[in-house]
């Protein structure tokens, strides 16, 4: 899909704009000449994390999804144009984390969506689509009672998409299940054109060090043991330069009201994740192999953790011509030298010091 003369110059709203894939959203968009607006958590530090390079590109709005006013301020400069595409990417993404701060990923993640939903059709914003961001979170593990609502390959391996039952498994997922039906219900009501997209597992640079990813690299970079939780659940990694190809083909190409699954289609556990992520970075000169352990207590809580996770991308691929472009080690590769040059990112974020 062509991006240049969709982009050029259109007005687009982008909720999570400094965020690990909003930031590389919102890269994109600038360097397609579209008209971005970028809403970004109001905090005590002047300054942005991960678009400030990009800052007289944009206009900045700060604010928290979680107060309507803001969300409502923000929206309010773009009454009047045509054609907005809104992505909202805005969210407290860590399932970890939605344990430890369950009202707050509620907050962000369901009331957010709804202070946004309003915004949208009392300020009458004369949207083209509204991408709501999921979660392959939202799957969940396979449930026995509704087994044969589930499509499975030629090996056993369950194979996720639009027709899948949704089963989640964590606040998190949870979280993300309402906004999509939320999204859907204005859709319904109010005519909102919206599609809701569930990305699997994005990496890339500038993610979060608490993410796998990061938690494998980090500790790579300083240490000779990588500490790590459960090994055995499978996941689709999808590196983030797919990913937001995935939510701009979705609103640029989708059909308002569907929903979109994207991911690599490849399932790894996540020792074979932490085995390539050891191995690239061991070939690219950033460390000496270390050693992997597996720590109780970097589990998730109780039965919470969903043991096997794969796109199936088909329907995204079919409507839209998407397909994942970056193998695992180029992204790993990436991702590995962008953590190396960027120390002063992530030192003080970490979760295993």
């Amino acid at each position: 899909m062509e991006f240049q003369s969709q982009l050029a110059e259109r007005p687009v709203f982008v909720t999570g704009a400094d965020g690990f894939v909003g930031s590389h959203l919102v890269d994109v968009l600038v360097d397609h000449g579209a008209t971005v607006h970028a809403l970004v958590r109001a905090t005590s530090r002047a300054g942005l994390t991960n678009i400030d390079a990009r800052d007289d590109a944009l206009t900045v709005h700060r604010g928290d999804l979680g107060d309507s006013h803001s969300v409502r301020s923000a929206l309010t400069s773009l009454a009047g144009h045509s054609d907005v595409l809104v992505f909202h990417l805005g969210a407290q993404a860590h399932v970890g984390e939605s344990w430890t701060r369950p009202a707050e990923t509620v907050g962000t993640n369901v009331l957010g969506t709804v202070h946004l939903l309003e915004a949208l059709v009392d300020l009458d914003i004369d949207v083209s689509m509204l991408d709501t961001a999921g979660t392959s979170e939202e799957y969940g593990n396979v449930d026995a009672a509704r087994r044969d609502q589930y499509e499975f390959d030629d090996k056993g391996r369950v194979l996720l998409n639009e027709r899948t039952p949704l089963n989640p498994t964590s606040v998190y997922a949870t979280s993300k299940v309402a906004a999509d039906c939320l999204t859907m219900n204005y859709h319904d009501a109010y005519g909102v054109p919206a599609v809701t997209t569930r990305m699997f597992n994005n990496y890339g640079p500038r993610q979060s060090p608490r993410f796998i990813t990061g938690t494998v690299i980090t500790q790579a970079l300083d240490r000779d043991v990588v500490e790590l939780g459960n090994l055995e659940p499978h996941r689709d990694m999808c590196y983030v330069a797919d990913g937001v190809r995935g939510h701009l083909h979705a609103a640029l190409g989708g059909r308002a009201g569907e929903r979109y699954v994207f991911g690599s289609g490849e399932s790894l556990s996540m020792r074979e994740w932490a085995e390539t992520i050891l191995a690239v970075g061991t070939s690219g000169g950033y460390w000496t192999r270390p050693e992997i352990e597996q720590i109780e207590e970097r589990f998730r809580p109780g039965d919470s953790d969903v043991e096997e996770l794969c796109a199936e991308s088909r329907k995204l691929t079919e409507a839209t011509g998407w397909t994942p472009e970056v193998g695992h080690e180029a992204g790993l590769e990436r991702t590995i030298r962008w953590f190396a040059e960027n120390r002063s990112r992530w030192e003080g974020r970490v979760d295993w010091r």
